[in-house]
């Protein structure tokens, strides 16, 4: 598929935060199917034609902005979870992690469930997702390695296999708050950080 290799230029500044922000918007509102490139152009007020030219296809900006939402998220977490005590106190911060997302950003979830159907049969979009994974698994396996080099937590497994089971409660967790948003999941997530609590303690 030749779009779909078409290699990503750089874009950056405040045209690219645009057209990210409209994908992103365009999917809470469409879905996925219905962020066309000339839906997302005529949001982000540019031509189609730079979307072709920058990203190739709508994966590859589906991609993007996927990336850039793990990079603001990771960013958000290192600092929430900054100064930590504790094991309660760096899950708590995990937990409201997962909140802000969902009030912030929730489409961020969709964009990665896409994410991940596009790549079963697109070789160079699993290739991304498989990085997008690699990078946040790392950053916090980093967070959980340097709290147990601090002596703040014990680890039951080495730091990205937890970060791994981490992740996995979340995303989970965060797609079923997304399909009921009217039920009050704070009795599931404290029964999920006392589940986390096995591996960080």
């Amino acid at each position: 598929m030749e779009a779909a290799a078409t290699p990503k230029r750089e874009l950056s500044g405040e045209k690219a935060q645009r057209i990210v922000d409209a994908m992103r918007a365009t999917v809470g509102e469409r879905g996925a199917t219905g962020a066309t490139f000339d839906v997302v152009a005529r949001e982000a007020g540019v031509s189609r034609g730079l979307l072709h030219y920058y990203f190739g296809s709508k994966e590859k900006l589906l991609a993007e902005v996927a990336r850039r939402e793990c990079d603001l998220r990771m960013e958000r977490l290192s600092a929430g979870t900054a100064g930590a005590a504790g094991a309660g106190e760096l899950l708590a911060s995990m937990a409201q992690s997962l909140r802000d997302m969902l009030d912030e950003a929730p489409e961020f979830l969709a964009i990665l469930l896409e994410l991940h159907t596009l790549g079963r049969r697109n070789a160079d979009i699993g290739a991304e997702l498989s990085e997008l994974h690699r990078r946040v698994r790392g950053h916090l396996g980093g967070i959980l390695a340097e709290a147990q080099e601090a002596g703040v937590v014990t680890l039951g497994a080495e730091p990205e296999v937890v970060a791994e089971v981490l992740f996995s409660l979340a995303d989970g967790l965060g797609m079923r708050m997304l399909a009921e948003p009217e039920r009050d999941f704070e009795p599931t997530l404290r029964a999920a950080l006392r589940a986390a609590a096995a591996l960080v303690t």
